[in-house]
Order: C-alpha cells, then sequence, then structure tokens
C-alpha cells in the first residue's frame, strides 16, 4: 500500500491557532519557573531558612523536571497532548500554592520542588513541540519549533521583571498564589492542541510500534546517542551560568544591577536565537547548526575570560551567549522528529531532555563544588568551553535523515 506524501504547508495554512495556544503554553509554563531566583530572599527571611535549604528545593525541582520529561512525554505520545498538558497545568498550580504556605521545610521541597518540577514537565515546551510536529509537515517543524521555544524564552524575559513588581506590592506569598491560579488557564490554552495522530509516509509503521519497541530503536542508533550526548553538553552550560553568573559578576567587583541586566540581556536575545535558529535549521544542515551553536558558545565564553572583564564586556557576553542560549532545541528536536517520526517523540525528546537535566544538575554543583574548593569559578569556566568544543565536533557525523523501518504489508 502506496502512502502519498503530505502536501507542503505555506505559512498561511499553518494552524496558527495550534501554534498561538501552545506558544502562550510554554511561556506560562517556563515564566514562573524561571523567576523563582526573585523569591529566595524575600522567602527564607521571612521563614528563617538559609540559602541551602531553597537551593535544594530548585535541585529537587530540576531533577524531577527532567526525570519526569520522558513519562508525560510517553503519555502525551498515547493518551493525547491536552490531557498531559491539563496534568501539568493542576501539578504546577498545586505545587505553587503548596510552596506559597509552605511553613516547613518538606511543604518546601514537595510543593517548590517535586510538583512544580513534574508540573513542568508535563506542561513544558518540549510537550508543546511534540504537539507542533504532529500538526505541521516536516519542512515546517524548524520554524514552528523556533516559535514554541522562543515563547519559552520570552515567558522567562517578562515574568523577571513582572515577579520583582508583584512580591513588591502583594508579598511573595500572595505572588505564588496569584501565579498558581494563572497556571490554571493552561488546561483551557491546551484545547487546540488535543490528539496525538501523526503524518507522513511511515505513520502506518510508527503507529504500529511500541514505546519499548521506540526505546530500543533509539537505544541501538548511533546518531540519537551522540545528540543526547550533545544536549547533556547544553545543559551544563546554561544551568551552571544561570546559578553561578550573578555571583561570579560580584566577584569581579562589578555592580550587582549588571548581573540583573545581564539575565535580562540573555533572556531577550534568547528569544531571537531561537526563532534564527528554527529558521536557519530548515535551510541549513540542522547537525551543523548546533555544532556552530556549541563551537560559538566556547568561543564566547574563551574570549570573555581572556579579555579585560568589565560592565561592557558583561554586556556584550549576555547579548552573544543569549542568541546562542536555547537556540539548541528546536535543530535537537528536529532531528528527533526527522530520525523516528512524531508517533513517540514526546517520550524520546524527553530522553535528550533528561541527559539536559542531568548536565544541569552537574552545572549547578560543580560550580559550587570546585568554587569553595579552588576559590573560583575558573576550573568550570573552561571545563564548559572544553565540553563544548567536544559537542561541538560529536555532532558532525550525525546523520538526518529517518530510520528505515518495514512499511506494513498492502491489504
Amino acid at each position: 500500500m502506496t502512502v502519498a506524501n503530505p502536501p507542503r504547508q505555506s505559512s498561511a495554512s499553518l494552524p496558527w491557532l495550534v501554534i498561538g495556544c501552545g506558544c502562550l503554553v510554554a511561556a506560562l509554563t517556563f515564566g514562573p519557573r524561571s523567576a523563582m531566583g526573585f523569591f529566595q530572599l524575600p522567602m527564607i527571611t521571612d521563614r528563617g531558612w538559609d540559602r541551602a535549604t531553597f537551593g535544594l528545593a530548585m535541585a529537587i525541582q530540576n531533577l524531577f523536571w527532567g526525570l519526569g520529561q520522558p513519562l508525560f512525554g510517553a503519555m502525551a505520545d498515547k493518551f493525547g497532548t491536552w490531557r498531559v498538558l491539563t496534568l501539568g497545568g493542576v501539578l504546577y498550580a498545586v505545587g505553587l500554592l503548596m510552596m506559597a504556605h509552605a511553613n516547613n521545610v518538606a511543604m518546601l521541597h514537595i510543593g517548590g520542588g517535586v510538583l512544580i518540577g513534574l508540573g513542568i514537565a508535563a506542561g513544558s515546551f518540549s510537550i508543546v513541540l511534540a504537539a507542533f510536529a504532529r500538526k505541521v509537515s516536516p519542512e515546517r517543524r524548524s520554524l514552528v519549533f523556533g516559535l514554541g521555544t522562543a515563547a519559552g524564552s520570552a515567558g522567562m524575559f517578562l515574568f523577571a521583571p513582572i515577579s520583582q513588581a508583584m512580591i513588591g506590592t502583594y508579598g511573595w506569598s500572595d505572588t505564588l498564589s496569584i501565579f498558581s491560579i494563572l497556571l490554571l488557564i493552561v488546561p483551557l490554552l491546551a484545547i487546540p492542541l488535543a490528539g496525538n495522530s501523526s503524518t507522513g509516509q511511515s505513520a502506518q509503521a510508527e503507529m504500529q510500534q511500541t514505546a519499548a519497541q521506540a526505546l530500543r530503536e533509539a537505544a541501538g542508533h548511533r546518531s540519537y546517542l551522540l545528540l543526547v550526548s550533545g544536549f547533556f553538553v547544553c545543559g551544563f552550560q546554561v544551568a551552571f551560568i544561570t546559578a553561578h553568573f550573578p555571583a561570579y559578576i560580584g566577584d569581579l567587583g562589578i555592580a550587582p544591577r549588571y548581573a540583573v541586566i545581564a539575565l535580562a540581556l540573555i533572556g531577550f536575545f534568547n528569544i531571537i536565537g531561537s526563532l534564527a535558529a528554527g529558521f536557519i535549521g530548515q535551510r541549513q544542515p540542522k547537525p551543523y547548526v548546533l555544532a556552530f551553536i556549541y563551537f560559538g558558545r566556547s568561543v564566547v565564553v574563551t574570549l570573555f575570560l581572556l579579555l579585560p572583564q568589565t560592565p561592557t564586556s558583561v554586556i556584550v557576553f549576555s547579548v552573544v551567549m543569549g542568541l546562542l542560549w536555547l537556540s539548541t532545541v528546536p535543530p535537537t528536536n528536529g532531528l528527533v522528529a526527522t530520525m523516528f517520526g512524531t508517533r513517540h517523540l514526546g517520550m524520546l525528546g524527553g530522553m535528550v531532555f533528561l541527559s539536559h537535566q542531568i548536565g544541569s544538575f552537574l552545572g549547578v554543583w560543580l560550580g559550587g563544588e570546585l568554587y569553595d574548593l579552588m576559590g573560583s569559578y575558573d576550573p568550570v569556566w573552561w571545563l564548559g568551553v572544553a565540553l563544548g568544543l567536544l559537542a561541538a565536533l560529536v555532532h558532525l557525523p550525525i546523520q538526518e535523515r529517518p530510520v528505515v523501518r518495514a512499511q506494513p504489508a498492502a491489504a
């Protein structure tokens, strides 16, 4: 039986309602999580906790985000995107509410750590991107992946000033409660993303493949394993900078306001970088795009460390690093969809993201540990440079083509 190729989609024929609602979901779920640092000082001051207590909650949050991603991705593949996004919104809302009223450490770690982490995993842009992939033709996926990733970046950029302003006006607890109510909009926004049907020549073969078979296929696929290893480096680099760059700027004797400016610039230019990566990934080989991004990060960090470090160099570094920040996401997810199709994209993309979160954990942890041992962040900076160069090399042999599967017999 012959399956016809899907028709090419013009920009006018793209499912803009699906894309728009998915982008809003990505912004809503990524925004509050990226603003957690603003709640640290007022919360620990009010509750009498130390920074290690709050930091452990955030570490638990990242861990459960990573562990939950493959699970919820598989659930979205099987039961549909809307159900999983709805579950994510509810878990996220309950976690924020529990964190808002946490009067003991256990409530903080369960609410702010476990529940919010699982809520992000079930409602993250990885789930949204998998839904996008099922709604558009393969040649348009890179573009819509860029849009979805940029939306998450926009949430990070917008929620920083919103959180600061609301904490100053309403207090940290009421702000978290308001965010909790806001997350309940996610199930409504997710309605257009309902369904999990695949399209394309291999759709029938994909539908017959079980999740276990998909995992075995991916585990034996060299290009997929190389992609997983590369995304580990992405997590290591961005998490280290997010967690330790403000302290590093302070160690340089630069005014603290530049730390706020730096993170805001990274968030803003992250939007541009994500859109650009999605656009370029439609026209250039995605493995080469990723190799360029990782190589570029290493060059930027090297120049930043070797040249005089001033407020101007901090701003320039933040702008360029922002362009390279989450620009890895559209081509990475695009490669997974190209290799294996969309039937199990949520699960297989989630496995790649789990690698990212393991790298994130190590980047944050090693940053603190090596600083305490050596009195400097330089060893981790240079480790990130070396890993970036390795990741650039790792992506070069990745083959951007579908796996070969036996087609179903004709009826």
